[in-house]
């Protein structure tokens, strides 16, 4: 097994500034230790929605003093699987970028194709697919931006376990496992798939050495650290409301404890 010390920095300092609901929660932690890992020039999310993985992207590079940019590209009018919304969503999510995130966030209000032209070949540390879930639409947007990856960079896949109404990721997720040697996958939550691509300086940070190591043994203990860091940052999150809430109480019902939560995401 892999003896690789391993002290994550979602643990020891993170708290996050954007709580929505969202299927993504559960792999917050990693998402952050992640970014905190690769230290990316650029990341770029296809599908951000109300937002919850790309703020906790944009978050880590503040906190980590990385001196990147992140590019969330989406058209904030829903799909098959969101169905249409109105434009209180996108409001909402620039307002929260404005805000926290101003200078290293930006966001593209188009389709992820039109959007390919804003970036260039091996330009990408970190390129994050959660947008239409059926198998073409998933095929097409890594078919078309793997080549926007640089060599070494990571591609993350949303919802790679959910077999539900026509998903599609997990069986083309499948497929990629099969012809990519650096591959891990998370199955809690709706699952999280993770790929590195060929070439690159080697790396010595720890968490892709586990991620990426053979050892199963390593791989699986992995996995469990990550669906109890998820839990252990809603636990958290649980008690700050309910320090909150009776804080509120004492000042006889003048306030009430809230949580930052801002929408659906």
């Amino acid at each position: 097994m892999d003896n690789t010390i391993y002290f994550p920095p979602s643990l020891q300092r993170f708290e996050p500034k954007r709580m929505v609901f969202s299927t993504w929660v559960d792999h917050l932690p990693f998402a952050y230790d992640l970014v905190a890992a690769i230290r990316p020039e650029l990341i770029v999310e296809l599908g951000v929605y109300n937002g919850l993985s790309f703020f906790t992207f944009c978050q880590s590079m503040v906190e980590h003093d990385i001196d990147g940019v992140a590019y969330g590209v989406d058209c904030w009018e829903g799909d098959d699987h969101t169905d249409a919304y109105d434009d209180s969503i996108y409001t909402d999510v620039s307002d929260h970028a404005r805000e926290y995130y101003r200078g290293n966030s930006y966001l593209l209000r188009m389709f992820f194709n039109e959007a390919l032209q804003h970036f260039n070949e091996n330009s990408l540390d970190l390129l994050h697919i959660d947008g239409l879930h059926t198998y073409d639409a998933v095929k097409e947007d890594f078919t078309n931006w793997y080549p926007k990856v640089k060599p070494g960079g990571i591609v993350l896949f949303h919802d790679v376990m959910a077999k539900i109404k026509d998903f599609g990721a997990w069986k083309y997720f499948e497929e990629l496992e099969k012809e990519h040697d650096e591959v891990f996958k998370f199955n809690h939550g709706f699952g999280l798939g993770v790929i590195r691509k060929p070439g690159g300086e080697p790396s010595s940070e720890p968490l892709l050495n586990l991620l990426f190591s053979k050892d199963e043994e390593t791989q699986k203990r992995l996995r469990q650290f990550y669906v109890h860091a998820g839990l252990f940052l809603e636990a958290r999150r649980q008690a700050a409301f309910f320090r909150q809430s009776r804080k509120g109480n004492k000042k006889g019902g003048q306030g009430k404890g809230k949580l930052a939560a801002e929408g659906d995401g």
